[in-house]
């Protein structure tokens, strides 16, 4: 069986699940498929992955320093760069030295961005649709508490061993 006409094979892989890790091999698959299909809805309003989550961030927060953006979005500093340049290209964002602090730079939505803001939205809701489709409301709170327990436990954990490596 095909997921979106994108080669990605449903049958079959439960070879790999009995290696030894069923549920992080669910989650490496979700993961995969749910950035493809985010990214294949969000080309057709010009964006790439990544993209909508920093105008995201700066239509509810407003102007922000580049640095902010890469803790916000837990990213790195060449990867924020080249996100902003590209928004920026694509007419979405404006780059402007910060009037306290002359190192900072403030990356703001622009006024052409705040019509793409609904498509955005849209093109959550449309995944979220496509994601839950044919959960009941319990079942869509049941898999939104499951999915927050397991970012809980691998954000503890990477805390973990942070923590272990600065004392070695």
């Amino acid at each position: 069986m095909q997921a979106g006409g994108v080669g990605v094979s449903l049958a079959g892989r439960r070879g790999l699940d009995a290696l030894g890790g069923p549920v992080s091999h669910a989650i490496f698959r979700l993961a995969r498929i749910h950035r493809m299909l985010a990214g294949q809805l969000l080309r057709r309003i010009g964006l790439h992955p990544g993209q909508e989550l920093v105008m995201m961030h700066l239509w509810e927060l407003g102007p922000q320093r580049q640095t902010d953006l890469v803790r916000l979005l837990d990213s790195d500093a060449a990867t924020m760069t080249r996100t902003v340049q590209r928004l920026e290209q694509a007419g979405f964002v404006r780059r402007r030295p910060s009037p306290t602090d002359k190192r900072a730079t403030l990356v703001e939505p622009t006024a052409a961005s705040h019509a793409l803001r609904h498509e955005v939205e849209q093109v959550w809701t449309h995944l979220e649709d496509l994601s839950t489709a044919g959960f009941s409301t319990e079942e869509r709170t049941a898999a939104l508490h499951t999915l927050e327990r397991l970012e809980h436990n691998l954000a503890q954990a990477a805390a973990d061993s942070a923590h272990a490596d600065t004392e070695r």
